[in-house]
């Protein structure tokens, strides 16, 4: 499938706020990502009590340490929704 991507301005304001070094970091993520948003090496996995909440299938990404991503799927969009710690499973 050819996605598109889109980012909230949730994401953006977390993305800011990150140190440098964890910017790099997702910076290469994304490298992977936008190939496929799937693929191993990012162990996309589903946060289940986030779906149930938001009525949404929401997935994670693992970027580096404790830094992760959040997204769903809208058809072939791909909308980033946050990144940072676990803490924002908790959201």
């Amino acid at each position: 499938m050819i996605y598109q991507y889109r980012a909230s301005r949730r994401f953006w304001k977390a993305f800011d706020r990150l140190e440098e070094s964890q910017k790099r970091s997702a910076q290469k993520a994304w490298e992977i990502f936008k190939v496929n948003p799937f693929d191993s090496r990012l162990r996309a996995h589903k946060i289940h009590r986030l779906s149930a909440e938001y009525k949404v299938t929401i997935h994670a990404i693992e970027i580096e340490g404790d830094l992760r991503a959040l997204f769903y799927l809208d058809g072939n969009i791909v909308w980033s929704v946050d990144i940072g710690s676990h803490a924002i499973y908790r959201r």
